[in-house]
Order: C-alpha cells, then sequence, then structure tokens
C-alpha cells in the first residue's frame, strides 16, 4: 500500500513538474564549467523550506540527477568537464565531436546516464531496506564509531593530502559545537552573540562554501577557453551503439553502484575506476582515448549509477555518502526529518517516495538529454559576466530567505571567503560540511553511550569492533598508497 500511495504522490502534475524541471535546471548547473551539483543544490535548498518534503526532497533529486549528467556535454563539446565527475567522459568524448559525432556522443553518454541511474535506483531499492533493518540493532556506541566512521571515510578521498582533509573535518566539527549543550545548557563559543545561541546554521555555510566561494574563485582566476562544437548530428544510436551500451552496463553500473555506497567517495572515483575496468577488460584498449564509445559510456554509467548508491547510506544510516548527500541530509533535517532505520518505519510512503521519484528522474535525464542536445552549444555560450552576479545575488537571497536574518548573510559571506582561502590551501568544502552534519552525532551519541555504560560498548561491541576495522582501512589505504608511490618514484 505504501508504494501505491508514493506512485500517486508521484505521478502528479505538480510533482512530475518539479522532477523534470530540476532535472532541467540540474543539465544546465552541471554543463557550465565551474558550477556543480552541490552548489546548485546548495542554491535551491532555502526553497525547499517553503514546500512539503516530498516535493522539496523530489526537486533536489531531480537536480542531483541532471547536475550529474550535465557535466558530459561540456566534456564532449568543449573538452572542459563540467563537473569533476566528466572527467573520463571528455577523454573519449571530445575526440568523436572533433571527427562531427557530438550527437552520437551525448546519445550514448544520455542513453548510458539513464541505464546506470536506473540500476542505481534499483539497487537502493534493494539494498536500502535490509540494511535499514539491520541498522536497528544499532545504538548510541555504533553510531558513535559509524560518525568516526563516516568522517575517516570522507577524509580518506578527500584529496591528495590526509592532513588537509583531516584539518577541514575537524573544523567542520568544531563550527558544530558552536551554541548551547544539549546536555548542559552551557553556550559554548557564542561569544556573547544571541544569534550564535542556536548554533551556526547549516545553509548560510553550505551557500557560501559551494556558492559564493565558486564565485570569488571564477571572478580571480583565468579559466579555460575551449572552442564550442556546434554541429550536432544525428541523435539516434545503432544497433552495434546499443550493444556496446549493454555490454558494459552491468560492469559499470555495479562498480558505480559500490563505489557511491562508499561515504565520500562520489562519481569522480565510480567513473575513474569504471573507465580503467573497461579499457582493461577490452580487447582493443588503445582506441580508448581516441573517441571509444565503451569510454563514454563505462565513464557516465557509473557516474549516475553513483547516484542511488550515494543514497543508500544517507537514507539509512543518516551518513551522506557524497556532498551533494549531504545537501539533501539537510533538506530533510529542515523538515525534522532525521535519516535512519527509524525513518523507514515512522515514514515509510516519504521513502517510498523518494525512491520512485529518483527513477522518474532518470527518465526525465533521457528526455531532457535528447531534447537539449541542440541547443547545448548556446547554453555553454553562457558569459561568466552575466552567470556569476546572478549566483551571487541568489546566494544572498538564500541565506537570507529561511530566518530573514542579515546574521545568516554575514554566515554565507564569512563562509564564502573561508571556502576561497581553503580551497586554495587544498582543504576541501566537502569535508567541512559533512564535519558539521556528523559533528553532533559524534558527540551526543558519545555522551549518551559514556552516561549510559560508560566508554567500554564503543570498543566492544561486534558492530563498533567492525566499524572500526573498516575506519582504519579507509584511513590505512591512502597512506599505504603514497609511500608506495614514494618507494617507486626513488627506485
Amino acid at each position: 500500500m505504501t508504494l501505491l500511495a508514493a506512485f500517486q504522490t508521484v505521478f502528479t502534475f505538480k510533482m512530475i513538474a518539479l522532477i523534470f524541471g530540476g532535472s532541467a535546471l540540474g543539465i544546465i548547473v552541471g554543463a557550465l564549467p565551474g558550477l556543480s551539483a552541490t552548489m546548485g543544490m546548495a542554491l535551491m535548498l532555502p526553497i525547499t523550506f517553503y514546500m512539503p518534503p516530498s516535493e522539496g526532497i523530489l526537486m533536489l533529486l531531480g537536480l542531483y540527477t541532471g547536475a550529474v549528467f550535465g557535466g558530459a556535454y561540456s566534456a564532449i563539446l568543449l573538452n572542459i568537464p563540467g563537473a569533476p565527475p566528466s572527467v573520463m567522459t571528455s577523454l573519449d568524448g571530445y575526440p568523436m565531436a572533433q571527427r562531427g559525432e557530438a550527437g552520437r556522443a551525448i546519445s550514448l553518454a544520455t542513453v548510458g546516464s539513464t541505464l546506470g541511474g536506473i540500476a542505481g535506483v534499483i539497487a537502493l531499492i534493494i539494498i536500502a531496506p535490509i540494511l535499514a533493518r539491520f541498522a536497528l540493532r544499532f545504538g548510541p556506541a555504533e553510531y558513535t564509531v559509524l560518525a568516526v566512521f563516516g568522517l575517516s571515510a570522507i577524509v580518506a578521498v578527500s584529496g591528495k593530502s590526509l592532513a588537509r582533509g583531516f584539518a577541514g573535518a575537524a573544523l567542520g566539527v568544531l563550527l558544530s559545537t558552536v551554541g548551547m549543550d544539549n546536555f548542559t545548557n552551557v553556550s559554548r563559543f557564542t561569544f556573547g552573540s544571541i544569534e550564535l545561541m542556536s548554533g551556526i546554521n547549516f545553509i548560510p555555510v553550505v551557500i557560501g562554501l559551494f556558492g559564493l566561494a565558486e564565485v570569488i574563485a571564477q571572478i580571480l582566476e583565468t579559466s579555460k577557453e575551449g572552442v564550442i562544437t556546434r554541429t550536432i548530428n544525428r541523435l539516434f544510436l545503432s544497433a552495434s551503439d546499443f550493444g556496446k551500451v549493454l555490454k558494459g552496463l552491468v560492469p559499470a553500473s555495479l562498480i558505480g553502484i559500490v563505489i557511491g555506497v562508499l561515504p565520500g567517495a562520489g562519481g569522480t572515483i565510480a567513473s575513474i575506476i569504471s573507465y580503467n575496468h573497461a579499457m582493461q577488460s577490452s580487447k582493443d584498449p588503445e582506441k580508448f582515448g581516441t573517441g571509444a564509445p565503451e569510454g563514454i559510456i563505462a565513464a557516465e554509467t557509473a557516474n549516475n549509477a553513483s547516484v542511488g548508491g550515494a543514497m543508500v547510506p544517507l537514507l539509512t544510516l543518516g551518513v551522506p555518502g557524497s556532498s551533494p548527500a549531504a545537501i539533501l541530509l539537510g533538506a530533510l533535517l529542515i523538515h525534522n526529518l532525521r535519516p535512519g532505520p527509524m525513518l523507514f518505519t515512522t515514514q515509510p510512503v516519504l521513502i517510498n517516495t523518494i525512491f520512485v521519484g529518483l527513477l522518474a528522474a532518470q527518465f526525465s535525464l533521457l528526455l531532457w538529454g535528447l531534447a537539449t542536445a541542440r541547443i547545448a552549444p548556446w547554453i555553454l555560450a553562457v558569459r561568466k559576466e552575466m552567470m556569476l552576479p546572478t549566483i551571487a545575488v541568489l546566494c544572498v537571497i538564500g541565506s537570507f530567505a529561511l530566518k530573514n536574518s542579515f546574521f545568516d548573510v554575514g554566515i554565507m559571506l564569512v563562509s564564502g571567503v573561508a571556502g576561497f582561502f581553503l580551497n586554495k590551501l587544498g582543504v576541501k568544502p566537502g569535508t567541512i560540511i559533512l564535519g558539521l552534519i556528523l559533528g553532533p552525532m559524534f558527540e551526543n551519541n558519545l555522551r549518551s553511550t559514556i552516561e549510559i555504560s560508560g566508554a567500554a560498548p564503543i570498543f566492544t561491541s561486534p558492530i563498533c569492533i567492525v566499524l572500526w576495522v573498516l575506519t582504519a582501512a579507509m584511513v590505512l589505504y591512502p597512506i599505504c598508497k603514497m609511500f608506495r608511490l614514494r618507494k617507486c618514484g626513488t627506485e
């Protein structure tokens, strides 16, 4: 009955319009170099405050799905990936466009993205309820270690420097402690400010770090200019092309789903691993990088399959699998909905609505991907002089609108400037945001565990032991990899 209710909720004119509208906006955001899914979702997040939860979440999911795919446009037509996950797409997409097959390349990316996205949603529907039932066994001790695992996993894939990743996560956790202590009702780090008594608002920080910081960077830095391929020829794929799509679908989807489930990994790593797997398993690996359809299929299928994978830890454990998933977590928290196993029990219709809505978003991707292919060159021709001031204004409006507070605008401005300099120092904004989210989860559960039964369960519970082992593996893997690369470099 809950699934039927979910279909009835999603397949209304208003819901379909929100999903398809979000997807169209996401494609534009993803296609424009310098913008990202996280930025687009951060700017739209305040709007969801005035919507019912299901409407706001599905609009953001449509935007998320569209933006993940949209980067393929600029990767194929400009050889400038609109988003990091599209780097691998440009390796074969741009050479195809150069030899007059831009339409074919876009169609391959669209179909691969759609099928990969559908596979990711199917995996989400199967895995999430099972993991949620298992997560009902989690107590405060398990959630304490889960928060540590989430932070360590995010840090491990945050960039080249593990120290900078830890610094970003630590800064986020520190910011999460500002405000009233939930256990003692003592104010912390408020410096006499009444506005800080309720803590630092999540939304202005997100808008500043992902929106304003990028605007500042785009203004001060000269970006790479590319020649746009304006001729979009046939968009319909041949039977041979469909055969290549189906052949690469299963391995690329599995890679995308598995990588997506890992907190912090995301579509970039999924597309790299999938592309390398396709190249290594090919009979003609030398054709990769020269316009091979298999390269586009592998990258885009895994990229979009990771979206469904990233939703698994978010919905079942409350741990975002990526930066866009962290924005979705913020949207749920705005409506007093805490992701986790209990959400499957208390809000089964909402959970199924998310499943069905995310599935509908994949079909919107297919429609918009093919319908907008011929106007993509004009989308990419939007000048920075028009785009950046618009984004800056949206940053101010979005941060002010939630509570009609100029203090939040100030938080956004400080976050934006700080985010710009932190990016220059190599500290990824995603680590700060996820530290800000997971900080309260860690602190509250740690203190609850100590008050109930002391610290022992954190180290003796079987689930905690498994999580500690996974945490150690996530932290040690990049360290071992770094030492191995150094050793190879000295030999």
